[in-house]
């Protein structure tokens, strides 16, 4: 097992590197998308995104995918830090908008992706992790929710918001969009797209030696924003392999996600698809409650037993990649740092324990 550490675009630079060499990271995962380019109150660089119906910020360019150069640069500074990138997490919401939709350049937009996949493959970056959602991660609320008045994320009931025009995966693609709202698909619309995706990357994915992990739907609803959501319950990811067997179809295992499900056990989920050995990587983080209530807590306090994970992933012979995707941050100067190495600290305790006399 590997311990890594989940980056955001404006993190990419030497001190938050340095920060996660620091504690303990030896791999990281890159968001290259920026979900905070919008700016505003209701979401703050300091912290994950998480307010802003009307979409966290603006997507990319979606006529100029990443480029080689900007990715091996990327990537030099990494490996300068003592680090090695693992992972990318999620697609830019422009480069594959009418994928998740449906729309008229969806047959562009697959190319466009098999390109990035590609090229991903050629610079050595080996997954690629992806939540394939039109509503995105939305409906989530910040406050002092986890141990001792420390601020998390969390929700406090359904939402039935529909999504305007111009608008995916909680990104605006089109600022001249016209005014309405997104159509609503049926889940069996959206299984059908996941199904031209993946049948359409999977034999490039291989070939690039890249596996393209599934990040389940948070919050795990069966619909939100009047939108189907695909995987909401943990045995809709077998659904999910099932469609394609290749080796590249793989899984962004997040923990507290699947905590937060109304149906299924996580640990018998974690258990199911290591011994499968379909998991890439793992987003690991406690949460107190289920959907549509829950809240995101301390990693020592929540309903998830993390040891118990980390001696059934030890049990399966799990090689991948762990990170603590989201912590509450602590009341100091320093709020997301503390938090976060607070939350490796645990995972790296976890890890060292299974490998000893717990193992």
């Amino acid at each position: 097992m590997k311990l890594g550490f989940g980056l955001y675009r404006h993190m990419l630079n030497p001190s938050h590197l340095a920060f996660a060499r620091q504690v303990g990271a030896t791999h990281v995962v890159v968001h290259l998308v920026d979900y905070f380019n919008k700016g505003g109150s209701a979401n703050p660089r300091h912290d994950q995104p998480v307010g802003e119906l009307a979409g966290w910020g603006y997507a990319g360019d979606p006529d100029r995918l990443w480029s080689a150069e900007e990715m091996r640069e990327i990537k030099k500074q990494i490996e300068d830090a003592g680090l090695i990138w693992e992972a990318i997490e999620n697609f830019d919401p422009a480069h594959w908008s009418d994928v998740l939709l449906d729309g008229p350049r969806k047959k562009q937009q697959l190319e466009g992706l098999k390109d990035t996949i590609r090229r991903v493959g050629d610079i050595g970056i080996p997954v690629i992790g992806y939540n394939f959602s039109i509503a995105g991660v939305a409906g989530r609320v910040s406050g002092p929710f986890a141990r001792g008045g420390a601020i998390s994320v969390g929700m406090n009931g359904p939402l039935d918001e529909p999504i305007p025009n111009g608008m995916v995966w909680n990104m605006i693609y089109d600022s001249q969009a016209p005014a309405g709202f997104v159509p609503s698909a049926t889940h069996e619309q959206l299984w059908q797209r996941v199904a031209d995706f993946l049948n359409e990357c999977l034999p490039v994915a291989e070939r690039a030696g890249v596996r393209l992990a599934a990040h389940p739907d948070d919050p795990p609803l069966p619909f939100l924003r009047g939108q189907p959501r695909l995987v909401y319950r943990p045995d809709l990811y077998q659904k999910l392999i099932d469609i394609n067997r290749s080796p590249s179809n793989q899984l962004e295992c997040c923990v507290g996600t699947i905590a937060e499900m109304r149906d299924g056990d996580v640990y018998e989920a974690v258990d199911r698809y290591s011994a499968q050995g379909r998991i890439a990587y793992i987003h690991l983080r406690n949460v107190k409650g289920k959907v549509p209530e829950y809240k995101e807590s301390h990693i020592d306090e929540g309903d998830v037993d993390v040891l118990r994970i980390f001696e059934i992933l030890k049990r399966n012979d799990f090689q991948g990649m762990i990170i603590p995707d989201h912590a509450p941050q602590l009341t100091c100067d320093a709020p997301w740092h503390a938090g976060m190495a607070f939350a490796m600290g645990y995972l790296r305790a976890c890890a060292r324990a299974v490998e000893g006399s717990r193992a």
